[in-house]
């Protein structure tokens, strides 16, 4: 495949930094730039010149998600196996990421969504900075946090990842270090750290880490942050169904009106009701798989999902906040299935 202007590449001596570059779009992943990256990592990972990979993006977001509203296009013309194809090949390099014998350092500025915490969470070194925005909105959408998701979210504390993939609640860069969706916090101007990394001349990843902590910081959560609802979202989130999920919550709003669970509950009743089962199931059994299995799974979960046989809610979601933008989906509002 020839290049694409939408991912570049920067060569500096043992280091091929990687660069996201469709800024206007905030860097959401196409089928074109996803070949690309695939292709990259797979040159990458035989070159014996290559040590070490750095993924950054330009503009304002680092990746806001893959390109959705491509897919739902493709399939509109072209069947619902058209619109598997870029998730096929996303999923394969989530895992090519996972699994992947050189250091990925991840420059996390801006938005990380989606698609975009599937390209960077599975790598080694993932650095948050100031203005980083970590979100799983899918359930908005009427799909469910993919990518892989099912494993990272899972292995967060306690129940933060059910609460993080059913309500796609943001975290801010210090949020995202505390609950280890980050291994590095560094203040926002990242220059001088990429230089490090290209003038180190290794692969070996405590010489990395170390550097990478000379430019690092430990953040405050702020006041208010949602880490400090643990407990909350322990008693919560823990529960077996999504129905007991909202009934504890609503208990626990009856107790002390709240703005932060106020807006957790309604959250979750905007969401797609068949896609919030499939996520809180999805997530649950991730904590036993591993990512292999997690990504081969969701993948078959994908591809019911883009027949639309058993919901449209996928279609009518990205109709409405992506497409049209009316942001007036028409779900289905009763939860059925209890699981």
């Amino acid at each position: 495949m020839a290049p694409t202007n939408q991912v570049l590449v920067k060569e500096s001596s043992n280091v091929r930094t990687i660069i996201l570059n469709r800024p206007k779009q905030l860097n959401a992943l196409s089928l074109e730039m996803v070949s690309r990256l695939l292709e990259l990592f797979h040159a990458y990972e035989k070159d014996p010149s290559v040590k070490m990979i750095i993924l950054k993006a330009e503009g304002r977001a680092f990746c806001a998600g893959g390109d959705v509203a491509a897919v739902v296009n493709d399939i509109n013309k072209g069947g619902w196996k058209v619109g598997t194809d870029f998730f096929s090949k996303e999923f394969t390099l989530n895992y090519l990421m996972a699994t992947y014998t050189k250091p990925q350092v991840s420059l996390l500025r801006g938005i990380v969504m989606g698609g975009g915490a599937g390209a960077s969470m599975h790598g080694r070194f993932r650095v948050a900075t100031d203005n980083s925005v970590f979100a799983m909105p899918e359930t908005a959408l009427g799909l469910f946090p993919d990518v892989g998701a099912s494993y990272y979210l899972s292995r967060l504390p306690g129940f933060f990842g059910e609460y993080v993939g059913l309500t796609g609640a943001r975290l801010d860069g210090a949020e995202m270090l505390a609950c280890g969706l980050a291994t590095h916090f560094a203040p926002l101007e990242l220059s001088s750290l990429e230089d490090a990394l290209c003038k180190a001349n290794t692969c070996d990843p405590i010489v990395i880490s170390n550097i990478i902590n000379e430019y690092s910081i430990t953040p405050k959560l702020k006041e208010k942050s949602q880490y400090f609802r643990l407990k909350t979202i322990e008693r919560c989130f823990s529960r077996r169904t999504v129905e007991d999920i909202i009934y504890a919550l609503e208990k626990e709003n009856a107790k002390s009106m709240d703005d932060w669970i106020s807006w957790t509950i309604q959250s979750i009743k905007k969401a797609s009701p068949t896609s919030l089962k499939i996520s809180l199931r999805s997530i649950r059994e991730g904590r036993l798989q591993g990512v292999g299995q997690c990504l081969i799974r969701e993948y078959r979960m994908v591809c019911n999902v883009m027949k639309g046989e058993f919901s449209r809610d996928f279609f009518e979601g990205c109709r409405a906040l992506l497409l049209d933008k009316d942001k007036n989906s028409k779900v289905i509002k009763l939860l059925p299935l209890v699981y």
